[in-house]
């Protein structure tokens, strides 16, 4: 959602854009890693939050700056809280 919505107000070849997809695809390559899972995760903290920040702090005023009324409005309407349920029955718990 966030990349096609969000990201989209923002020209395909925007560095601020590119930038964000590439880490996208990192974030996945990382939560889909099964091998020293130990590092992996540490990895995986550092990457989110400096992807976080960069999201915060540099893209989305980016955005913000250049969106017209209706851009922002057709991100608000879309926006979503999610229902999440606990699923303390997965293996993971155990």
């Amino acid at each position: 959602m966030e990349e096609a919505h969000v990201f989209s107000i923002l020209a395909e070849d925007h560095p601020l854009r590119i930038q964000a997809i590439n880490e996208h695809k990192q974030i996945k390559k990382l939560v889909n890693k099964t091998t020293d899972l130990e590092a992996n995760l540490s990895t995986l903290a550092d990457v989110l939050e400096a992807h976080i920040r960069f999201e915060e702090r540099v893209m989305f005023p980016e955005i913000q700056a250049i969106a017209t009324t209706e851009e922002m409005t057709h991100i608000d309407d879309i926006h979503y809280e999610q229902n999440l349920e606990e699923n303390t029955t997965d293996e993971f718990w155990k």
